[in-house]
């Protein structure tokens, strides 16, 4: 595969959003989890998703969600794609009949094949650091190599991603997808539209040295 797609995730605002299409971004993500500092109301993800254009997937992000916000996100807000990075099993996934990627946490002892083998029906997976206090957007790495050899599924690498590395994680794992937040940002959920920029170039650049 020579292209690696990118998602900017954690988007609040719509002059982020733009940005972010401008530069190249496959799809946004909108958080929908309350204790997230990105956190987005459906309102407010409603005018996100009409900003970037209709080749640009928007993808909505939820962590052990109501199927109520599901729901409304899914009338209101249109995602392309649903991402469930909590602890939801493979059924609650499957209910919303639209398609989703389960993110998987890459806990110390944790066996990312079998976890994928859960979650059939998935229309991919996400590869992110664990903490034992947060879903997402720490900031931090894991080993890359722990998911290098799976394979029969996109594989989409998160967890520390930034301009500066991503090209190397990208030449390593030659990902389906890449997804950043914290690593593009100038605080939380306001993102820096240099460094986007920058991390787009630098992942797509690396997968096209490695086609070569």
């Amino acid at each position: 595969m020579s292209y690696t797609r990118v998602k900017i995730c954690g988007i609040t605002q719509v002059e982020d959003a733009r940005a972010a299409a401008a530069a190249g971004a496959d799809a946004i993500g909108l958080v929908f989890y309350q204790r997230s500092p990105r956190y987005v109301e459906v309102d407010a993800a409603v005018e996100i998703a009409r900003a970037v254009g209709p080749f640009v997937t928007t993808v909505a992000l939820f962590v052990n969600p109501e199927p109520t916000l599901v729901e409304e996100v899914m009338r209101r807000v249109r995602p392309g794609l649903l991402q469930f990075h909590g602890d939801e099993e493979r059924a609650f996934c499957e209910r919303f009949e639209r398609p989703w990627i389960k993110a998987i946490r890459m806990k110390p002892d944790g066996d990312p094949a079998q976890e994928v083998a859960r979650f059939r029906g998935a229309s991919g997976f996400l590869f992110d650091a664990w903490s034992p206090d947060a879903y997402g957007g720490t900031g931090i790495t894991f080993d890359w190599k722990k998911v290098a050899d799976l394979t029969g599924f996109p594989l989409i690498l998160a967890g520390g991603l930034t301009p500066d590395n991503v090209g190397e994680a990208v030449q390593l794992l030659r990902p389906y997808a890449v997804d950043v937040s914290g690593g593009v940002e100038r605080a939380p959920g306001l993102k820096d539209a240099v460094k986007v920029g920058r991390f787009i170039a630098a992942a797509k650049s690396a997968a096209s040295d490695r086609a070569q």
